[in-house]
């Protein structure tokens, strides 16, 4: 904030004199993205701060963006999304609106989004990406609605993002493994094992754990599924239960003294373990993440696609097919007898 003159010490907050040419013409109030005119400079002290106070009150009144951000996220249709996707969609906002929440809807066009895209593409294409999708679908839900006369982010272009393909060999598997402490160690086990998202694993409750397998609604889609046991299974679930000697926890994996194992918490155990391998096997490339394990279940499950599919809980062929990256051994000339 620009520092008062001595002489201007009584001006409300944010109230400032315009200058043209140099001589006094007006006082005005400025917020983010918008500077309006107060009255003139011949208004007495009184007269300023009332017009201030008038224009303080009419603020509180205009519907901003961040208004709508409120709506949407307090909505019907935003409640009815999964929750990961309301986690997602509200943290997308809430970026969002640093930049466009104190402006009026209407007043936001394509070219402002445009440059706010390429500004945030520098840093993450992805991101910019889902924060655009997730402008759009507010904007379409408040035009709907009568908030705004239009979507501004719609027609404005994302960034070509290039599909993520990276694969883990057992060999990088069998080194995190091993450097791993053992809540990640299980969490990473059973990502593998189930083709399980990492809000899924961690969200894991021994309710649900059965008979039958680990049952297991994804989070993102909402898709139902037993896992039926296997021998690694079993023993991934074992050695969770030697977590909870003294520990109150209804989850799988726990934290001490109670709770779940948190998303920062893996965070933090992930970089103790990549720490941890760069040590014991510097010759393997540490360029993977907690993610690609899903991929790499689904790549490593013996199958055809359709099989695939029903192991992996995806709603569509196009969606396995962008998780199965083992790269396939074909034939060469004289390799296969006749």
């Amino acid at each position: 904030m620009r520092k008062r003159k001595p002489e201007d010490a009584w001006l409300p907050p944010s109230v400032y004199i315009h200058r043209r040419a140099g001589k006094p013409i007006c006082y005005v109030i400025k917020r983010p993205n918008s500077t309006k005119v107060l009255c003139k400079i011949t208004a007495s002290k009184a007269e300023v701060w009332t017009a201030y106070e008038k224009a303080v009150a009419e603020f509180s009144l205009e519907y901003t963006v961040n208004r709508l951000a409120m709506e949407y996220l307090d909505s019907a249709n935003f409640k009815e999304l999964a929750p990961r996707t309301q986690r997602d969609r509200d943290r997308e906002l809430n970026v969002f609106s640093k930049v466009f929440g104190s402006m009026l809807p209407d007043r936001i066009e394509p070219h402002h989004i445009r440059r706010y895209m390429d500004l945030r593409g520098q840093s993450s294409k992805t991101q910019a990406n889902h924060e655009l999708a997730a402008a759009s679908v507010m904007f379409a839900w408040g035009y709907e609605r009568g908030r705004c006369k239009s979507n501004p982010a719609k027609g404005v272009k994302k960034f070509k993002v290039k599909a993520r393909d990276r694969y883990i060999t057992d060999a990088e598997f069998n080194a995190l493994l091993s450097c791993a402490e053992i809540r990640l160690k299980i969490a990473c086990e059973i990502s593998y094992l189930c083709a399980a998202r990492q809000g899924d694993v961690l969200q894991l409750t021994w309710s649900q754990v059965n008979e039958d397998g680990l049952f297991i609604q994804q989070g993102k889609t909402g898709k139902k599924q037993i896992k039926a046991w296997s021998p690694r299974l079993r023993k991934a679930i074992a050695e969770a239960r030697t977590l909870h000697s003294g520990i109150a926890s209804i989850y799988v994996i726990n934290k001490h003294p109670s709770g779940k194992l948190t998303q920062d918490g893996l965070r933090s155990a992930w970089k103790r373990a990549m720490a941890k391998m760069e040590m014991d096997y510097p010759q393997i490339e540490r360029t993977f993440t907690f993610h690609d394990i899903k991929a790499k279940g689904v790549s490593d499950f013996e199958g055809t696609l359709s099989e695939k599919q029903q192991y992996s809980g995806h709603k569509t062929l196009a969606q396995v097919n962008t998780y199965d990256r083992k790269v396939e051994i074909v034939p060469t000339i004289g390799s296969v007898k006749k």
